[in-house]
């Protein structure tokens, strides 16, 4: 018995480090997690937008001002970071959003809420680095008269052009528009 176990070491150390490193990602990984990770994605203005998250749910957690304190910056969702990606180049209040990839992040507060833009592609949603920022901006915040489960995306065409990016989760939303650079 401990020959075979020494036989199998050498493998099994191997597939933990190609997991750990990204190499080898398994169809089993997503079921093994707890916050499923999911998508949305839009066609604005001819720029194709995506939102990748993981998606907590609040299984009776106190979540803004508990589970997520005030004052202290966040990655809305689980695992890895949240990222925004658009086809084009975009314009989010006053930040200019290069096209590509790039990480989201919020300061949320008892009243005020700030989105975080970050340079950084992609990232682990506790590794927040403030020298990345590309810029922050204020986020519309309204209370929900019914609780949303899970933390949930969306992004929405604005009739005169541009969009809305929002993000919805115990009873409150946040929200900010958008405009795609010509």
């Amino acid at each position: 018995m401990p020959r075979t176990i020494w036989r199998l070491w050498p493998g099994a150390v191997l597939a933990v480090v190609a997991l750990s490193a990204g190499i080898l990602q398994p169809r089993h990984v997503q079921r093994m997690r707890i916050s499923p990770h999911e998508s949305v994605a839009a066609t604005v203005d001819g720029a194709r937008l995506e939102i990748v998250y993981g998606r907590p749910s609040m299984r009776g957690r106190r979540i803004f001002g508990g589970l997520v304190p005030y004052g202290i910056v966040w990655c809305p969702g689980a695992d890895e970071a949240t990222t925004l990606e658009s086809s084009r180049e975009l314009e989010v209040r006053s930040i200019r959003v290069p096209a590509g990839p790039h990480t989201i992040w919020i300061l949320p507060g008892p009243d005020r809420w700030t989105l975080i833009i970050s340079r950084e592609p992609q990232g682990f949603h506790t590794q927040y680095n403030p020298r990345a920022d590309l810029g922050r901006v204020e986020l519309l915040k309204r209370q929900l008269s019914a609780p949303v489960e899970q933390l949930t995306f969306t992004v929405e065409r604005a009739p005169a052009g541009g969009g809305t990016i929002a993000m919805a989760w115990e009873k409150t939303e946040v929200s900010v528009p958008f405009k795609v650079v010509k």
